[in-house]
């Protein structure tokens, strides 16, 4: 049963002060129960006090924003029901609204709209990281797990054989999602999942702010348009591109396929990252599907917020390694225009100017 902050009451306060004042008392133990540090969630506690914080009456004690926070961050980090968390807490109602909280207060900051400038930064990091000049973002989506919701029929029953709702995102080289679509049910197509979406209609429009074409380093060719780089099920088009298709592939194709391969690989390390933190997002949510989009959302901001706040260099992040999961293609045929900003690509990365070693070449020089 959901309860209200500002209804429920505080049944054994004495548990919750003596399980919090522990955890202070041993980060690594902190770290581990919230999968953020101490600073971090007192940084965030900070941010979301004034959301979290209700007037005590006579007859009730409402619950603390560092309890509903704490409480919060547990059902995230480990996917536990809500009814061991009523075991744990004596109380568990107060999660969906703390979600929602987090969302609210934080997407503004942790999701913002894009500028030209923080594009160009994108395409600069991806440049020095990646090798892939004129790109703005890695794209791909997520199949997250979900309880039937009752007369939903099949709507999601995805080609996976389960039940999910999708989360489509798109990625920078620092593995924070930039742009997120929460809305597409499981049973529908990769394909049209993004024609669907926001970001879609967004690039379609012009509305996103990029940046104009600019030369590719070193290279005497046409000024190339800022790209965002998908896998194959995605539509080709002169700002989203995929990679040739495998089969007939001569060296200057398979090139490119690889380059691309290399800059997408970014947002499949982001998903497995924000899985590896944010447990319920590994099995089924028991929750409707309104509740589903709050927690999803409250998982990608808080993502984001421990990348400003905790993200290291050196995280294993590359364990995750890029791979095509997507159903077969149901792609509509590439415009013209997207077709020669592909080749233009192609073109360069087979180039001297663009040329980078092959995954052979880099073993026998002990690169990673």
């Amino acid at each position: 049963m959901w309860v209200h902050p500002l209804m429920a009451q505080r049944a054994c306060k004495g548990q919750f002060a003596s399980l919090y004042s522990d955890l202070r008392t041993h980060p690594a133990k902190f770290s581990t129960y919230c999968r953020m540090s101490i600073s971090t969630f007192n940084r965030l506690l900070a941010d979301l006090r004034p959301g979290l914080t209700f007037q005590d009456n006579n007859m009730r004690r409402c619950v603390s924003a560092e309890e509903c926070l704490l409480i919060t961050l547990r059902f995230l980090a480990t996917g536990n029901s809500f009814s061991s968390l009523h075991f744990e807490f004596r109380i568990a109602g107060i999660v969906r609204a703390t979600c929602a909280t987090i969302w609210l207060r934080l997407r503004a900051s942790m999701l913002p709209q894009p500028t030209r400038q923080q594009w160009l930064q994108i395409a600069h990091d991806f440049l020095d990281r990646a090798q892939f000049p004129n790109c703005i973002g890695a794209l791909d989506r997520k199949h997250i797990r979900v309880k039937k919701p009752p007369n939903s029929g099949s709507r999601f029953y995805n080609y996976k054989q389960y039940f999910s709702v999708v989360l489509l995102a798109l990625v920078d080289t620092n593995y924070r999602f930039v742009i997120v679509d929460i809305r597409a049910y499981g049973s529908s197509s990769d394909a049209h999942i993004f024609r669907a979406s926001r970001m879609s209609r967004w690039l379609e429009r012009n509305q996103l702010d990029i940046p104009q074409p600019a030369p590719l380093p070193g290279y005497a060719g046409p000024p190339a348009p800022f790209v965002i780089v998908g896998d194959k099920v995605f539509s080709l088009s002169p700002h989203l591109m995929r990679p040739f298709p495998r089969r007939g592939l001569d060296d200057k194709r398979r090139t490119l396929n690889y380059r691309l391969s290399r800059a997408r690989r970014f947002v499949e390390c982001a998903f497995g990252i924000l899985s590896s933190k944010r447990g319920v997002l590994l099995s089924a949510i028991q929750l409707a599907p309104e509740n589903v989009n709050t927690v999803i959302k409250a998982c990608v901001v808080l993502h984001n917020f421990i990348r400003m706040y905790e993200a290291t260099q050196d995280e294993d992040a590359l364990a995750f390694t890029a791979q095509d999961q997507g159903e077969p293609s149901q792609l509509r045929r590439a415009g013209s225009a997207g077709l020669r900003v592909r080749e233009l690509f192609s073109d360069y990365f087979a180039s001297p100017a663009g040329s980078f070693p092959s995954p052979s070449q880099q073993a026998s020089r002990g690169e990673n």
